[in-house]
């Protein structure tokens, strides 16, 4: 590793020339020349051999952490056909999508398509997918993230069917998995829930370019992300920890993953286990109890996917019975009322969230979502309010990667549409920024500061602080540095 000197940068409002050796921060003083853009500084004031990064007074941060990301689901949908509401748009797009998708690919191979919701075209099941794709295997995951839905075609790829009209088929397979949802006839319809590791060994493998994933994020000034998939595949793991060691995905990366892992150095980081409190197949209060307390006796805390408000109260009925260890952690937490705000306050919880969907759906959610519970949608300042630590995520590829999205949706809670969400769960850009800068270990903790002794994850922008938050957007990332090293060009600034 070498030497880097970042030149006339804002820091906290002050204009400094940032010393980095290795992959820390050894020095932040006063820039050599107050001003716009700095003057060239003496000779003797470079470190010998550093290269230098002209700021011109543009603000530098901590870099961004995404504290809820799916490394492997977004590097494949780079490769998966977009039919969510912005692709398809209608249900005259949705069958154009498909059948284009159809004419392009080689015989045999999969359509993966994904983002879809029912605004699209309704529900759909494998006859609505047969009647456009009849021959072809055919997976389309919901946006959600929790369900897929096969043709006839996929299923009988999966062991599900045996024929691609479905006729008699299902009898073949007797032994499907929970989560195979079925007709009241007996007839498999097509959907699954929460079997994506199920699913992931029984459809082809497509290489999936971690690079990409990690050159975008560092264009949003992100250097190091929280993969909270909640996989048993120690295969999965392998792959994460691959393209970190071999600097393909040059991010700092913490991972989850589900309860039977076994945890075990490398180039990626172990978090909390990973719990889903799934809605189409709720665990007893014992049982997730259960699940808890086995994480906190191998010395983890536990991370619950809860997205409704029925799937936080179990939560929180199962913390009240084994009790909660510091750095337990709310996934999500779609909907929180007043009363359950107070218990979360009460365990010391943090709650991870994503405000990027208020603007993202926030028109469905207003069409969709029960009135009492509008007001409590993907809060923000009033679990702040409360005492709870509050962490920002994206959930890509569930929500758009770009975490200056989601800075700008907390600000403004607008929806494509141009309707407020929740005008007071409001919060000002700098705290919505903050979201992003607490400690991968410890989400909306205090914020990580660029101070002597520091890792050098940086993200420079081109203007000061004070400009950026007006309008937060990823178009002002001048640069990125990962454990010391620019890895990503300087723009003009």
């Amino acid at each position: 590793m070498g030497r880097l000197m970042i030149r006339g940068a804002d820091v906290d409002g002050r204009l400094v020339d940032v010393s980095i050796d290795g992959d820390r921060i050894v020095a932040v003083a006063a820039a050599s020349t107050p001003g716009r853009r700095a003057a060239p500084v003496p000779t003797g004031a470079v470190p010998a051999g550093a290269d230098v990064v002209e700021a011109g007074g543009g603000a530098l941060l901590p870099g961004l952490h995404d504290h809820h990301i799916h490394l492997l689901a977004l590097a494949a949908a780079a490769g998966s056909v977009p039919v969510g509401p912005a692709d398809a748009g209608t249900a005259e797009g949705f069958p154009r999508v498909l059948r284009t998708a159809d004419r392009a690919l080689a015989p045999g191979r999969w359509i993966r398509a994904v983002g879809y919701h029912e605004s699209v075209a309704g529900p759909i099941d494998r006859d609505a997918l047969d009647a456009l794709v009849p021959a072809r295997p055919v997976r389309i995951q919901h946006r959600g993230g929790a369900m897929w839905v096969l043709n006839s075609a996929g299923l009988a790829e999966v062991g599900l069917a045996g024929r691609p009209d479905g006729g008699g088929a299902d009898a073949s397979a007797p032994d499907a998995p929970a989560g195979v949802e079925r007709a009241a006839d007996g007839r498999i319809t097509g959907r699954l829930y929460g079997l994506d590791g199920w699913l992931g060994e029984r459809v082809p493998r497509e290489p999936l370019d971690l690079e990409a994933v990690g050159g975008m994020l560092l264009r949003f000034g992100v250097t190091g992300v929280t993969d909270a998939t909640p996989t048993e595949r120690i295969d999965d793991m392998a792959t994460l920890a691959a393209a970190v060691g071999d600097g393909s995905l040059p991010q700092r990366v913490v991972v989850t993953g589900g309860g039977g892992l076994d945890p075990r150095p490398g180039a990626i980081e172990w978090g909390p286990v990973k719990l889903v409190v799934a809605d189409h197949r709720l665990p007893s209060v014992g049982d997730l109890s259960r699940a808890i307390e086995t994480a906190h006796r191998q010395g983890r805390t536990v991370a619950l996917h809860c997205v409704t408000r029925v799937a936080l109260l179990l939560a929180l009925a199962a913390w009240d019975e084994v009790g909660a260890r510091d750095g337990d952690r709310i996934e999500h937490g779609a909907v929180v009322h007043p009363e359950e705000a107070v218990r979360i306050a009460r365990h010391r919880l943090t709650v991870v969230t994503q405000p990027a969907f208020v603007a993202e759906r926030g028109d469905d959610y207003l069409a969709d979502v029960e009135p009492d519970d509008r007001p409590y949608l993907w809060r923000c300042a009033g679990l702040l309010e409360a005492g709870i630590a509050v962490g920002g995520s994206t959930d890509a590829p569930f929500g758009p990667a770009d975490p200056w999205r989601a800075i700008a949706a907390a600000v403004e809670r607008r929806t494509a549409g141009g309707r407020v969400l929740g005008a007071g769960e409001r919060v000002s850009a700098r705290r919505a920024l903050d979201l992003f800068l607490g400690p991968p270990e410890a989400p909306g903790g205090p914020s990580r500061r660029v101070v002597a002794g520091a890792p050098a994850d940086l993200c420079l922008l081109t203007v000061p602080l004070d400009e950026a938050l007006r309008h937060p957007s990823a178009s002002l990332v001048a640069a990125t540095v990962r454990a010391g090293r620019l890895t990503r060009p300087v723009r003009a600034v």
